[in-house]
């Protein structure tokens, strides 16, 4: 026989890591819920069918009171989004630009010994292969990253899906959790130079690469 995790066993574990985000005063948004291949809400006619706030005025909607968080997943299994630009900011790239970040930042840790520049935070990954840095908040791209296609910064006005969400693809899952480095969250400028010492020496190592690309770290 095959077993598959079903409502109210998906419900109860998306509620219980919203109110644990809440309670650490991370912003939760209730998400629409997995219905086969396609998300669904109660706003009629609503178009959209990836993954969306379940909520008008989503960003006025954001909370981080517990005992409200939990209320919302009584009925449905919600998607459990994070509002951003508030407690922290996110920098999305793709997963194996994000593992060598993340290695960077293992070594960078290790060679300057705990408290000094701290350089790790919590890290996401999403099943379509993108990875999400959770940073400290109000910090731009730097100019280098501006139009990079590999890196997007969620601020205000935005959302990111959080653990344990499903979408059709898969689980939402954590690289490292918000424990493992006591929810403390690195300054985004620190990240932002490791995301481009790891893209551009990427690109070094690419044969036949033309060189205004390789050197443009240089140029910066």
């Amino acid at each position: 026989m095959r077993w598959t995790i079903r409502p109210p066993f998906a419900r109860v574990a998306l509620r219980r890591s919203a109110v644990r985000y809440a309670d650490h005063e991370w912003d939760v948004v209730p998400g629409a819920w997995l219905e086969g291949g396609r998300f669904a809400c109660e706003r009629p006619g609503c178009p959209t069918s990836s993954c969306h706030p379940a909520v008008d005025g989503w960003e006025r909607r954001a909370i981080v009171d517990p005992s409200t968080v939990e209320r919302w997943w009584q009925r449905r299994a919600h998607a459990v989004l994070l509002a951003t630009g508030h407690a922290f900011d996110v920098l999305e790239v793709p997963n194996s630009l994000g593992g060598r970040v993340l290695a960077a930042a293992r070594m960078h840790a290790g060679v300057l010994g705990p408290g000094r520049l701290q350089v790790r935070g919590p890290v996401a990954a999403t099943p379509v292969g993108r990875w999400m840095f959770l940073v400290r908040p109000g910090d731009p791209l730097r100019p280098d990253l501006e139009n990079s296609l590999d890196v997007v910064r969620h601020g205000h006005g935005s959302w990111v899906p959080a653990p344990p969400t499903r979408l059709p693809e898969g689980a939402v899952r954590w690289v490292v959790p918000p424990e493992e480095v006591a929810w403390s969250l690195p300054d985004s400028y620190a990240v932002q130079r490791m995301i481009v010492d790891s893209l551009f020496t990427h690109l070094d190592r690419v044969p036949h690469l033309p060189r205004q690309l390789s050197t443009a770290r240089r140029a910066a």
